[in-house]
């Protein structure tokens, strides 16, 4: 059996800067060196964990100097679990690199001539943000270095948390989690107690058996809570029993549902979601608008940034009620009918079906009449035919998934001549591509960043076109 290589240890090694994926990096003569969980400034001992031709990947080892822009983590979770990985740098730093990661994207790949770019909009809730969040059961827990190296035996092997990034079948414990409402933590720590109580089997991903497999929280701006409960097999007096307990000890749940996956995936987009106290929605406001949320809905994760984002939206758009507005990716048609009465018109384009059920549904809640809603994959619905029957967009708004949009639909894009393009997008990378595509008719008159996901890398940002 060939021996695997040592890598070595890198000492006293300055970091210098946030790169891709929200890695921090040094440089080491012509290599780049991508490092999690630290920040520039620090001075650190690094053990290369992969090395390639053009760059290495490396974790600290020891701290011989701590950056002044380094701040303490407030979760017990952090270094392992991957959800907050920017907890040890102040908030304000956050937002400059976040502002940072937009610019140079825009820059470098778009290539375009630019206006002056906005500053961003922070979140005005920099914890408890989300509201939603999913854990996993497992027979499998992560063990800490501490533990590995301790000869202590391990009694209890299972958890209930999130995967760790870089091992599908462990998942770490979460005691505390600092990105939803508590009552998302109350809920996970009473299940499983409950589960350990009565020797519930946890998920074995490996072996694809157990009873308890996933659930999921979802909770609102308005007090209402959603929890979904995941069986892999159906055990009715266990389940009963579970589901039960849940609803004695937590009234506040509004909409208590199960599922029975005995699925390869985790997936429950398929899955038959079965009521078992309550309604099977809950409903979120934004503005004067109600939008009913079920378990399989699409919805912003961080509600109150959501707004926000639209309202800017919208604001770009500059509407006069007079305009026929195309919402591109309209997922459950929170923008169209966010924008809906300031428009003539509005027609939204969304592949899953589903969530053009649930883009209906949200108009008729609204008494909003103004909306028109087609499923389909966007390249193959927006034919000049189509443009013609409902009739040529006078505004775009687009809000595509990470990849950006299909070459064909900017194409179809430039063909209507539509008076200005509202560009949301969570990839400015990809945004920044599209920009340039578009760069031959329409020029970019603003730049808007928006932070949704505090101690994360991630930003979204909206990008005004107007016509040439």
């Amino acid at each position: 059996m060939k021996k695997k290589k040592q890598l070595p240890v890198l000492e006293k090694i300055t970091i210098t800067d946030i790169g891709a994926e929200g890695k921090a990096l040094a440089k080491i003569d012509d290599l780049v060196v991508f490092v999690p969980f630290v920040v520039p400034g620090d001075v650190v001992d690094l053990q290369v964990t992969k090395k390639k031709k053009n760059y290495m990947e490396a974790r600290a080892v020891k701290f011989h100097h701590y950056s002044e822009q380094r701040c303490e983590p407030f979760c017990q979770h952090f270094g392992i679990c991957g959800g907050c990985k920017w907890q040890m740098l102040p908030y304000d730093e956050q937002l400059k690199f976040k502002q940072k990661q937009v610019i140079d994207h825009l820059m470098r790949i778009g290539k375009i001539q630019l206006p002056e770019i906005s500053p961003i909009l922070p979140s005005e809730k920099t914890v408890f943000y989300r509201n939603k969040l999913e854990f996993t059961f497992s027979n499998r827990r992560w063990r800490s270095f501490e533990e590995l190296s301790s000869a202590q035996t391990i009694e209890d092997e299972n958890a209930l948390g999130f995967h760790i990034s870089t091992h599908f079948d462990k998942v770490m414990n979460i005691e505390k989690c600092w990105l939803q409402d508590d009552i998302s933590n109350r809920i996970r720590n009473e299940i499983r107690r409950y589960a350990l109580e009565k020797k519930l089997d946890f998920f074995d991903l490996r072996r694809q058996e157990g009873f308890l497999r996933t659930m999921m929280v979802r909770t609102t701006t308005t007090g209402e809570v959603m929890l979904v409960l995941v069986f892999f097999r159906e055990d009715e007096p266990k389940r009963t029993a579970l589901l039960q307990h849940v609803a004695d000890k937590f009234p506040e749940i509004t909409s208590l549902l199960y599922v029975i996956n005995s699925k390869a995936n985790d997936t429950i987009t398929d899955q038959e979601i079965i009521p078992f106290k309550g309604n099977d929605y809950i409903f979120e406001k934004m503005e004067d608008l109600t939008f009913k949320i079920g378990a399989k809905s699409f919805f912003q994760t961080n509600s109150t940034q959501a707004c926000r984002l639209y309202e800017k939206a919208r604001d770009f758009a500059k509407l006069t009620g007079n305009e026929i507005v195309y919402d591109l990716y309209t997922g459950t048609g929170t923008i169209a009918n966010f924008v809906a009465r300031k428009a003539k018109k509005v027609i939204g384009i969304e592949y899953i079906p589903e969530a053009v059920e649930d883009a209906v549904n949200n108009s008729k809640l609204n008494n909003i009449t103004n909306t028109f809603f087609y499923a389909g994959d966007l390249k193959e619905v927006m034919t000049s035919d189509f443009i013609r029957e409902q009739g040529n967009p006078d505004v775009i708004i687009t809000d595509p998934p990470r990849a950006g949009m299909h070459e064909d639909v900017v194409d179809a894009i430039l063909t209507t001549n539509a008076a200005r393009i509202v560009y949301i997008s969570c990839n400015s990378a990809t945004q920044a591509r599209d920009l340039q595509l578009l760069d031959s008719k329409y020029k970019v008159t603003a730049v808007q960043p928006v932070d949704m996901f505090p101690h994360t890398h991630h930003v979204e940002n909206i990008v005004l076109l107007e016509l040439r």
